[in-house]
């Protein structure tokens, strides 16, 4: 059990890795720096001399090498498929000790997941970045990396204050704080894979007049007009105005939510440890704000916006872990 955990905890931080890549990958339109999938223009690293930059702009005319980009997009499929077989190798390890009372289902719907990620992986090269498939890719990583951890948490001694029933029924509240959440970043990924990060430039929702520029109509279908690619959007300037709006109003009601949950369980419950994931849940919330803010204020720098990533997932994880504890403390 003790080899399990560590083997979760390393899949954990390259899951973390994984989850940076993406971002950095998507944030510096790297998606496709190789334009086929698993390899790069047929190989299986990046082409890199003038025989094989040649051979590969032949093979696939309509797409130039770009080596930086194909690199940012290779390393990222690495890192993600040994994260793949650190899973698969979880999910076996937990099959062969089931008779010590290892969780089965965890380590088995994970391996579906990072199965069906891969696919996402695929499509996302063979349907020229189509925004529901990026948005998709985005939450499976996301949920791999949260799954993981829920995983740690199942696998650790972890002890749970017994009483404190003052915090009682707030469980219920911090699991609809985790779909809140989870729907906000579903609404960053659209925002992102549409290329609407940009197109409000002031605080606290839009330029004006943002109210009479919404509009609903194609901003949110999953399946759009058929295109060569999608890369750097499809959508006109109104609908990505709406997409960026849904995505600040659903910030300003995650953050005032979750602030809401936190403050609620800290002055009610007598738990230390309960007490201390409420402050740090406050505090993971206020950087990602910041940083929310940042992105608009400075213009989306790549560092800041590949930390809004990140930080959101780590702000899902107490969430989950704030979660976890009330469930099991009732």
């Amino acid at each position: 059990m003790k080899n399990l955990r560590v083997l979760v905890v390393i899949s954990i931080i390259l899951a973390i890795v994984v989850v940076t890549l993406g971002a950095y990958t998507r944030l510096t339109h790297a998606g496709l720096g190789c334009p086929d999938w698993p390899g790069c223009y047929g190989q299986l690293d990046v082409p890199q001399t003038a025989e094989q930059i040649a051979k590969a702009e032949q093979a696939f005319p309509e797409r130039p090498v770009e080596v930086q980009k194909a690199w940012n997009e290779m390393i990222h499929r690495y890192f993600a498929g040994a994260l793949g077989l650190l899973i698969l190798a979880i999910a076996i390890i937990s099959y062969r000790n089931r008779h010590l009372g290892t969780p089965l289902f965890l380590p088995f719907f994970l391996l579906g997941i990072v199965t069906f990620q891969a696919a996402l992986g695929m499509w996302t090269v063979t349907m020229k970045l189509m925004p529901i498939v990026v948005m998709g890719h985005l939450l499976g990583g996301f949920t791999t990396l949260c799954l993981l951890f829920l995983l740690y948490l199942r696998l650790s001694d972890y002890r749970v204050p017994e009483g404190d029933f003052a915090v009682k029924k707030y469980a219920k509240f911090a699991s609809i704080g985790v779909l809140i959440l989870t729907l906000q970043i579903a609404l960053g990924g659209w925002t992102s894979s549409n290329y609407a990060a940009l197109v409000c430039t002031e605080l606290p929702i839009c330029q004006q007049p943002w109210v009479e520029n919404l509009t609903f109509e194609d901003s949110f279908d999953a399946i759009p007009p058929k295109r060569d690619t999608y890369e750097y959007g499809h959508l006109d300037h109104y609908e990505r105005v709406t997409i960026h709006v849904m995505h600040r109003i659903g910030a300003i009601i995650t953050a005032a939510y979750l602030l809401w949950l936190a403050i609620r369980i800290l002055m009610r419950s007598q738990s230390q440890l309960i007490r201390q994931t409420s402050v740090l849940l406050t505090l993971v919330l206020a950087i990602q704000v910041a940083l929310g803010v940042s992105n608009i204020v400075l213009s989306l720098p790549l560092a800041i916006a590949v930390s809004h990533n990140i930080v959101a997932a780590c702000l899902m994880m107490v969430l989950i872990k704030l979660t976890y504890t009330l469930k099991r403390k009732i």
